[in-house]
Order: C-alpha cells, then structure tokens, then sequence
C-alpha cells in the first residue's frame, strides 16, 4: 500500500470508510492498457471485501482485463467546491477511497444472480427478479480488494 503523503487528511476509521462505500454512487476502475490506463465509470455492490459490478461479456473492459486482471479503483462521496476571493486558496470537501485489487470475472448462472443481488442492494433493491436471458449475456466482475486507503478534506 502506498503512503499517505497528507496524514492530517487519511480516514483510519474502518466504520467511517465503509460509510463512503456504502453511501457512494460510482466506483471509478482503472484498468491496464498497452500505452495509457483506460478508466470507466461503474455501478456497484459491496459485500465481503469484494466490489461487485456488473457487465456486457465483451467489449475493451473485458478484453483488457482478460490481459491483466490488476485493477486500482476509486470512489467518492459528495464533493464541493469552497471558493475563496485569493484563487490560491480555493479548496474542495470531500471523503474518497482508493484501492487495489485483482478482478475475478464471474460466469456461472447461480454466481451472478448473487453479484447482481449485492449490486441492487447497493442502490436499495432487495426483492430482485431478472430475465433468463439478460443473465446469460452478462457478466459480473468480482473485484477483491488488496489493499485501499480513504481521506477526506472538510
């Protein structure tokens, strides 16, 4: 894990950290390319240690992390921007976590039914019913966290 280089700033509370989690609307993942990191905005689930997110079964995330299944991710809760009449001294509050994991991509029927399930409760959704079909031509990203760190500036 990398050192925080602004102490006043890091989060050690894992209860104030698992609030930013599960309070926050988008999981920012950053994925290995050839030449520049490619970035992409998710919706997800957290249960266990694990980010949960959901997928089509191709296209150049999958591809990707079919290459290289190293990941960093970032998430945020509610940011805003403090202004001040000096420029220099303009700020942002916010509270974030940043982390490190290894992506395992989920195939089987009854597997991704439960990923699906972590992701609805994220945003609230307890009674589920998915098609068939939609299932079968999904997949879900199970991402295991290795390592994160959260901070925040008020």
């Amino acid at each position: 894990m990398q050192v925080m280089r602004r102490k006043d700033k890091e989060i050690r509370n894992e209860t104030t950290i698992m609030e930013i989690v599960s309070n926050s609307l988008i999981c920012r993942l950053g994925i290995f390319d050839d030449e520049y990191p490619y970035i992409v905005p998710l919706n997800y689930g957290y249960y266990n240690n694990a980010l949960y997110f959901h997928c089509a079964s191709e296209g150049k995330k999958i591809e990707l992390l079919r290459k290289n299944n190293k990941v960093c991710f970032e998430i945020e809760q509610s940011s805003e921007i403090i202004k001040d009449p000096v420029s220099c001294n303009w700020t942002m509050k916010y509270c974030s976590v940043i982390g490190y994991g290894i992506i395992e991509i989920v195939s089987d029927h009854e597997s991704k039914k439960q990923g699906l399930d972590i992701i609805m409760r994220h945003y609230g959704k307890n009674d589920n019913a998915y098609k068939q079909k939609v299932i079968e031509e999904m997949l879900i990203l199970k991402l295991n966290i290795i390592s994160l760190q959260a901070k925040k500036s008020v």
